[in-house]
């Protein structure tokens, strides 16, 4: 068996803190999806009737975003996935997220916040495995070379 990503590191979030990075982040996430969303260890969070993960990922993006906005985030991209176009053939993401970040400073932020570390059972009873790689703007000189 493969080993699963679900959080980062220690080593992961110390390295993008001390990247330094100016502005904003765009977070690019990838989601595998289980066959049935487990809320066995989150049971006061467990729906009355029965849900699929991708139900229960979304009701984690729709309690999340409040708090997501609070910290100056935003959702810029949800879609659904597939296998590559380029890519091991054997590997697949259900779903896909851009999320923008003002800042590395408020994406902590963000993730230390009580209140949406109350609605993670949401997403840890939907997600398989993910991977979650931040993005730094890269400007380009638009001034010709002369």
């Amino acid at each position: 068996m493969s080993k699963k990503y679900l959080f980062p590191t220690f080593e992961a979030g110390k390295h993008l803190f001390t990247k330094n990075i100016q502005g904003a982040i765009i977070n690019l996430n990838l989601i595998r999806l289980k066959k049935e969303p487990d809320y066995s260890e989150y049971p006061d969070l467990k729906p009355n009737e029965k849900t699929s993960s991708w139900d229960a990922y979304l009701t984690y993006i729709r309690e999340t975003e409040p708090y997501l906005k609070e910290s100056g985030g935003e959702i810029l991209f949800i879609g659904k996935g597939d296998q590559f176009l380029i890519g091991p053939e054997s590997e697949y993401w259900d779903m896909c997220l851009l999320i923008r970040q003002k800042s590395v400073n408020d994406f902590f932020g963000f993730e230390k916040n009580e209140a949406y570390m109350k609605i993670m059972g949401h997403r840890m009873a939907a997600v398989e495995d993910s991977r979650l790689l931040p993005l730094e703007e890269v400007l380009l000189n638009t001034q010709r070379i002369k």
